[in-house]
């Protein structure tokens, strides 16, 4: 069913991949980047895919995507433009705050003259995983958010989306314009084409300084976790029960 034109914004994060053994730089404030590889959040692409299925269904939609951080989020949005997205903004910091109300006043700063009829976000990022930033960017703007959303239908100027409770389902219904954040399972972010690759070239990518406000959240210190010791085998059979029970009691005193 085609829908009218809707203006679209994504917000998207560059994150390492997590797949590989961290370090701690030597500031011990942050992470040793030295071999990491970055590629956007998931839950980013997973949300770029879910505005460009809906542009898909109205030619006249548009998609922007809205990145934070220093000129290596460049790639980043190129990434979403590649994959079909229709302009980029960057806005410019020295890093990203762990504070996820001050990135929230930022990207409401940017999003609140745009006049989008969606806002979406990935449900976290796994780098942090606070959650926040899209419900926080949500209630500074005075937007009704939905999180979370597993299925999307926007018709009509409101939209109905399904959640993915601990045993249950919640259906939701709710105005335009709004905020999402998207969770895994609402579909299968495209991979960008060549042609998408060379279009995402010439395609508009803009600049700005962003807004951020003086965090309230900051990291004090990372550490790793401690090595776990290697495990041991007491015996085989109903003949260990009893050594081992008397072990989870005195020495790993979970018992």
């Amino acid at each position: 069913m085609e829908i009218p034109a809707v203006k679209i914004a994504v917000c998207v994060k560059r994150v390492p991949d997590m797949d590989v053994r961290f370090r701690i730089a030597a500031d011990s404030l942050s992470l040793d980047e030295a071999g990491l590889k970055f590629d956007i959040n998931d839950f980013d692409a997973w949300a770029v895919e879910a505005a460009l299925r809906l542009r898909e269904k109205n030619a006249g939609s548009e998609v922007t995507v809205i990145s934070l951080g220093p000129d290596v989020v460049q790639e980043t949005i190129r990434k979403a433009l590649s994959m079909g997205a229709d302009r980029g903004i960057q806005l410019k910091a020295d890093k990203i705050p762990f504070d996820g109300l001050a990135i929230a006043k930022a990207l409401a700063e940017e999003l609140k003259g745009g006049s989008y009829d969606l806002i979406f976000f990935g449900k976290m990022s796994p780098d942090s995983s606070n959650g926040v930033v899209g419900p926080m960017t949500a209630e500074i703007l005075g937007l009704p958010c939905v999180t979370a959303i597993s299925t999307l239908e926007i018709a009509n100027g409101k939209g109905t989306a399904k959640r993915e409770l601990e045993g249950a389902q919640e259906i939701v219904e709710f105005p335009l314009p709004a905020v999402l954040t998207v969770d895994e399972g609402l579909n299968t972010a495209r991979y960008p084409s060549l042609k998408g690759i060379m279009a995402a070239k010439k395609k508009p990518l803009e600049t700005k300084p962003a807004l951020l406000p003086e965090p309230q959240v900051t990291v004090r210190k990372l550490e790793l976790p401690p090595e776990r010791k290697a495990g041991r085998i007491i015996g085989e059979g109903a003949s260990a029960v009893a050594e081992l029970v008397t072990l989870l009691q005195t020495e790993a005193k979970v018992l």
